[in-house]
């Protein structure tokens, strides 16, 4: 089942849970049939990975992003700089934007 998110790809969000708790940092890529969120620099994990020559990969100790879930971040507003929800609203041309609801800014342009 897909879930209708909120947040999207190049999206600044806050982490409002778990050992990141208030660090900001950009989505890099949407899953939404998990409901999860890749964020830069992020719930970083440590994966130990075999040298694979075929591909030029050297073998080690890997540090990369992990999927959080959607629910733990907060999309960051552009004018407050502080975590807000999201809603929707039609400007005059017609056109479905999502806006922050703590101060009222449009989200996207």
């Amino acid at each position: 089942m897909t879930k209708h998110l909120k947040i999207k790809k190049g999206d600044q969000v806050i982490v409002l849970s778990g050992k990141d708790r208030g660090k900001k940092g950009k989505v890099l890529r949407v899953d939404r049939k998990s409901g999860k969120v890749l964020v830069e620099r992020i719930n970083m994990i440590k994966r130990h990975t075999r040298p694979n020559p075929a591909k030029g990969q050297t073998g080690g100790i890997v540090e990369r992003e992990a999927p959080i879930a959607v629910c733990k971040v907060a999309l960051v507003s552009p004018e407050g700089g502080r975590g807000t929800r999201v809603g929707y609203k039609f400007l005059e041309d017609g056109r479905k934007v999502r806006y922050a609801k703590a101060d009222g800014a449009i989200l996207d342009q």
